[in-house]
């Protein structure tokens, strides 16, 4: 993986599975946003930041985190339903805020055609206080190469 190209740590694709649709078939609105924050950890591991470092796992403890990274707002748009078996594309777009918060902006892409969009803003936060605080050095790091053109 080439660190200094962000389209290669910036993009997924997946294929639509029968357990991420709803009784008509289509996929579940939920799915959207979990598949964001799939995308979003995989281009984590990708650019080389371990999750375990950002996420609380069962080897550490929260409060050994430097800053917990909640969501403060989230928002979709559907333009089109996805069924069993499509493949999709989504782009990750970042932007840094400011000092304490950023937005991930995903767009869901098939066959080149945009058929969603969702928006996810993220405040870091002092895992044992919750006040707001500075983001890490590794997230300041990812959201600034992740805004390089490419």
């Amino acid at each position: 993986m080439d660190k200094r190209n962000p389209r290669e740590w910036l993009c997924l694709k997946r294929t639509v599975r029968f357990g991420e649709t709803d009784a008509a078939g289509v996929v579940h609105f939920l799915e959207l946003f979990r598949w964001c924050h799939e995308t979003w950890e995989e281009s984590l591991e990708k650019y080389g930041i371990a999750l375990k470092d950002i996420f609380p796992t069962n080897e550490i403890n929260t409060s050994q985190l430097d800053v917990a990274l909640p969501v403060v707002h989230c928002e979709a748009n559907y333009f089109q339903p996805l069924y069993v078996g499509d493949t999709i594309n989504i782009e990750l777009n970042t932007e840094k805020i400011n000092e304490s918060s950023f937005i991930l902006r995903f767009k869901f892409k098939k066959n080149g055609e945009q058929i969603g969009t969702t928006n996810i803003k993220h405040v870091s936060i002092n895992p044992i206080t919750r006040k707001k605080c500075a983001l890490s050095k590794q997230i300041n790091l990812w959201l600034y190469e992740s805004s390089l053109n490419f």
